[in-house]
């Protein structure tokens, strides 16, 4: 047996035990999310309950389980790779947003009778989830209770809760101290007329205290809760973490320390009938319970993911900067697989790490953003594939690598993807590479009017796909957060509907693509500042910069797919590369990258 069958079969074993801990609890089904007690995307290992119970590794899915089935619902970016690690388990992939996919809430609603009970760990699903469920199921007199983490029960050697170190955030890399942004959010409750404001996404923490952590893989933050009201800030962290620097620099800008486990009593001890705001999408549903009944719950979105959405002047210098540094790491290391591709060993995890190996060069690097996805051929098709010792593949001098990797820095987060040939190509993959770099140019050179959303403008790159009748199961970019999550919102483009307005001085990934399961997988992608272009009798538009800086491999491209100006962007674009990377490379480095870069 293999290691991906004892995974299978483990899977298989813990079902079973999770439905006999229900039976004993009186639960009729219980879910079980992807994520922590703080709404993130990505979660200590402590909290990759969704994954030790199904073997499903990706980072975004729920799974379901009641008495006779279990089902795994995730999105498009990991249904080949989903449909690989459930294979066995008995669990039941649903494919999200596809036709006649129910949702889990669908799904059980009609799963399930008058009296029954689904349970689920309240401290991991947001109120606003659990909320929505009580609505649905109460319909149908479905009762719903989210006092059990059964998984703590059976999950024997579970890990425990990260303890990295708390640091600073110089106000040289974040532009504006904790005073000035805790004075933003007051400004903001009190337009809401709101008195306490709870606070419990970890990226949101680290920015308004201008302080990072380790607590979380790739991403610089640390286990906290924070409440402001109009005349006080608290923070609810481990103080055996923070470093001096950082005690000093809270108790500096007027922010008291309490313990990570007291932030529940905090909110019981609010005064009755006062205004609480909070965003019921990021706030458990354990805590949003502890608010008094007599208190107004004011439910909006979050009100610091907002504030730091748009980077302050400091932070867009900065970022600039940050960008050409990783460009150079990443100019480097397509230079070295296109000297030695052929000639030396090279497999999928070797290449990721002498990318690493470049990137740790570079001055101020911290580590990753996220786990390099370094995919050849048929393993690309996965968006998120990420390689193994039994899944590794070897790298010959024909077709294509997609490489998708990022950096963070004290100045920036970066997320840069290429599709890189290695050799020979048919004519279907040059035809692929070319209509994904024509959506990416579609939206890189794109002018809209202010007030447009992403989700307004997903169209424009998926265009030059949808024209061939092809199309990706993915968004086409997401925010991108300064020294915190690759992933940032509230912005992002994509179909799914989003009602944020896109501003002046946000980070956002441009990364249309074309997968083909079994054959190959191609993205390309950069990063895009929002800016304002001009203004006229018509209002005012708005427009994109691209600020990453690395050649997009012109050996895959057919120049007669496309047009003049898209020929002009591309040289453009390839001149601006040439321009702040080469003076950092070596002769031989610099000559590569200005054939790489020549016009066409």
């Amino acid at each position: 047996m293999n290691e991906r069958d004892e995974i299978q079969m483990k899977a298989y074993e813990k079902i079973s035990r999770i439905r006999e801990q229900m039976k004993k609890r009186g639960l009729d089904a219980y879910i079980i999310p992807s994520s922590d007690p703080h709404a993130s995307e990505y979660v200590a290992p402590r909290w990759r309950s969704r994954a030790w119970a199904s073997g499903f590794t990706g980072s975004a899915g729920t799974l379901v389980v009641t008495a006779g089935e279990s089902g795994l619902w995730t999105d498009g970016r990991y249904f080949i790779q989903a449909e690989k690690e459930l294979e066995g388990s008995g669990i039941k992939l649903f494919r999200m947003r596809q036709p006649g996919v129910p949702s889990y809430e669908g799904w059980l609603f009609e799963k399930l009778g008058e009296g029954m009970c689904v349970g689920f760990d309240g401290s991991v699903i947001s109120a606003l989830e659990a909320g929505s469920l009580e609505k649905s199921f109460s319909k149908k007199g479905i009762r719903i209770s989210g006092e059990y983490d059964i998984i703590e029960q059976l999950w024997k050697d579970r890990p425990q809760a990260p303890s990295g170190k708390v640091y600073v955030h110089e106000l040289k890399y974040a532009g504006k101290s904790s005073l000035q942004k805790q004075e933003l959010v007051r400004e903001r409750l009190r337009e809401e007329g709101a008195k306490y404001y709870i606070i419990s996404t970890l990226d949101d923490i680290a920015w308004l205290f201008n302080l990072r952590g380790s607590d979380v893989k790739n991403n610089p933050v640390f286990m906290a809760y924070a409440i402001v009201s109009l005349n006080e800030s608290l923070i609810f962290v481990d103080r055996k973490k923070l470093t001096k620097e950082a005690r000093e620099s809270l108790e500096k800008s007027g922010v008291q320390i309490k313990p990570y486990n007291a932030v529940g009593k905090a909110i019981k001890r609010f005064e009755k009938k006062s205004s609480v705001y909070l965003d019921p999408s990021k706030l458990s549903y354990s805590l949003s319970r502890l608010i008094h009944k007599s208190c107004t719950r004011i439910e909006k979105a979050d009100i610091v993911e907002r504030l730091k959405a748009v980077k302050n002047k400091t932070e867009i210098e900065n970022i600039r900067v940050c960008q050409v540094r990783d460009g150079i790491a990443m100019a480097r290391f397509l230079c070295w697989l296109d000297k030695n591709i052929g000639k030396i060993y090279i497999d999928e995890m070797s290449a990721a790490n002498m990318l690493e190996s470049l990137r740790r060069e570079q001055p101020g690097y911290a580590g990753p953003s996220f786990d390099t996805i370094c995919a050849y051929m048929a393993n690309a098709a996965m968006m998120h594939y990420s390689a193994s010792d039994e899944s590794c593949s070897k790298l010959e001098p024909k077709g294509f690598l997609l490489v998708d990797s990022g950096g963070q820095y004290p100045d920036g987060t970066t997320d840069i993807t290429r599709t890189i040939v290695l050799g020979g190509l048919t004519k279907e993959q040059k035809r692929d590479f070319t209509l994904v770099l024509k959506g990416h140019i579609a939206l890189a050179r794109l002018k809209f009017l202010h007030g447009a959303t992403g989700t307004n403008l997903d169209i424009i790159a998926r265009q030059p796909m949808w024209n061939e009748g092809i199309d990706y199961k993915c968004g086409t970019g997401h925010g991108l957060g300064y020294f915190l999550s690759v992933h940032e919102g509230p912005q992002r483009i994509s179909q799914n509907p989003n009602s944020t307005v896109l501003e002046e001085g946000m980070l956002l990934t441009n990364e249309p693509g074309i997968y083909r399961e079994g054959e190959h997988g191609i993205r390309i992608e950069n990063t895009l500042l929002v800016k304002k272009a001009q203004h006229t009798e018509f209002g005012q538009f708005m427009d994109f910069e691209t600020i990453s800086y690395c050649p997009i491999d012109i050996r895959g491209v057919e120049t007669s797919m496309l047009d003049e100006g898209e020929r002009n962007w591309l040289n453009y674009y390839h001149g601006r590369v040439c321009k702040y990377i080469a003076p950092h490379l070596s002769e031989e480095e610099r000559s590569w990258l200005q054939d790489m870069t020549r016009s066409i």
